[in-house]
């Protein structure tokens, strides 16, 4: 075993067999009995001090992402059925009487579409119970996920087959991810994203949280959702900012990974951002920009956390725009939504990046360019230097000795650099980007 002090021979690897309902321990130079062999593996260590074992269990999630249309119309399955990819327990639990489902939504959602919700539980004969909260940044606290809590609790759900549904942004997506986590130490849960920001971004992934002690989502769990249903029709209710402020996500991975996509969004961004990715009523079978932005930044987001769900390697991609951002959100609470201070900290980046010698001029400024058609905010006068100083620092804490940044290394393509940013490049970078864009980039 890796990190094992004692030597080879002091050590006796055993695996699992269930013979008859009853797991039985058998080391690897036995034969194994016929049974299920569990991929859980036991070694044990003899010394002159005693006996130790360790255990290795290997957890598996499985999760499904759906993109679907109307699926609040009642003839659609999935918002019921969509998380069941096999048909014949499918069918057991569709027999089952009453069908049982509890929903969180979003208070602002719940005003626009909780008619449409109620009805379709209605039209389905299904016994529902809604809980319309408000799931603002501000509000992002444990005593949320309390309230969620006692309503599951009285409401009575089977945790095997009854998942909990959470309609909203990010903030309703994360809070009822970690009430789930919690509840009967996990319960099953599915995620309905009603923003954009949280359809390219939260939804996907494994991460729940609130925030605490004034830190943003310091308190969290990594448990991801059985299922999540993507429905771009529920943009068309969205204000433009909160459009703006989701596609800073899809421009992060475009810049991260994808020339492609990046091209699309410069040449096609503002026109997305005022149809709000509604796809056009056409017979043709060609991908529309709308569902190609979206599918490329979900595919290129599910290949950076797919193997790395639980964030063992701390060498992220997608933390690109989230060194700085977090503080000055904080901060500035609620004058800044998620996306916008993450396009301030990419646009930042981008200046470090140049300065590093890794952007052309000509690369920075298309951009910076790209980030404005999008209505991004680029520079904000509360993100000062000490404010850089202290998120980089405090970034560093918690980094396991390396401050892993990731940087733009051309259009569509990054990596991770481990070193504190030189003070020089820094500071010039900066000021560089103050002069710049102060005068226009301020929100």
């Amino acid at each position: 075993m890796p990190g094992n002090k004692l030597s080879h021979s002091q050590q006796t690897k055993f695996n699992l067999v269930q013979v008859k309902g009853t797991w039985i321990r058998q080391s690897e130079q036995s034969q194994l009995a016929e049974g299920r062999l569990s991929d859980a593996k036991i070694y044990e260590n003899q010394s002159d001090h005693g006996a130790s074992w360790t255990v290795v269990s290997p957890i598996v999630f499985i999760y499904t992402i759906i993109q679907c249309k109307n699926i609040l119309d009642p003839r659609n399955d999935t918002l019921l059925w969509g998380h069941i990819g096999n048909k014949e327990v499918k069918d057991a639990l569709i027999k089952t009487q009453p069908v049982k489902r509890f929903v969180v939504i979003d208070d602002t959602v719940n005003q626009l579409y909780g008619s449409k919700v109620t009805q379709y539980f209605e039209a389905r004969g299904v016994v529902y119970k809604i809980l319309p909260l408000p799931t603002t940044e501000e509000n992002k606290c444990m005593e949320l996920v309390t309230k969620i809590l006692e309503e599951v609790h009285k409401f009575g759900i089977d945790r095997r087959s009854e998942p909990i549904i959470a309609i909203g942004g990010g903030v309703c997506l994360d809070v009822v991810g970690l009430a789930a986590s919690l509840y009967r130490r996990r319960t099953p849960y599915i995620r309905v994203p009603t923003t954009l920001l949280s359809y390219i971004d939260a939804s996907v992934g494994a991460k729940t949280g609130v925030n605490f002690a004034g830190g943003k989502n310091k308190l969290g769990s990594y448990i991801p959702p059985v299922s999540t249903f993507l429905d771009r029709s529920f943009f068309q209710t969205l204000p433009q900012r909160q459009i703006s402020n989701g596609m800073a996500e899809m421009l992060k991975m475009a810049l991260m990974k994808h020339c492609g996509l990046f091209e699309l969004l410069e040449a096609e961004g503002n026109k997305l951002l005022h149809s709000k990715l509604q796809s056009p009523d056409s017979s043709s079978k060609k991908e529309d920009s709308a569902t190609a932005s979206t599918r490329i930044a979900i595919e290129t987001m599910l290949e950076e956390l797919a193997p790395n769900l639980w964030e063992d390697d701390l060498d992220r991609l997608v933390d690109f725009g989230h060194l700085i951002s977090p503080e000055l959100e904080m901060r500035v609470l609620p004058a800044l939504l998620h996306g916008e201070a993450v396009n301030i900290d990419m646009s930042l980046m981008v200046y470090v990046a140049h300065h590093k010698g890794l952007l052309t001029v000509e690369e920075k400024d298309r951009i910076i360019r790209c980030m404005l058609g999008l209505a991004l905010p680029v520079w904000h006068q509360d993100c000062t230097l000490d404010l850089v100083h202290r998120s980089l620092s405090e970034r560093l804490k918690h980094s396991a000795g390396s401050l892993r940044m990731p940087l733009p290394t051309g259009l569509g393509c990054a990596e991770i650099f481990h070193d504190m940013i030189e003070d020089n490049i820094l500071h010039q970078a900066y000021q560089m980007w103050t002069d710049e864009l102060s005068s226009g980039g301020n929100r």
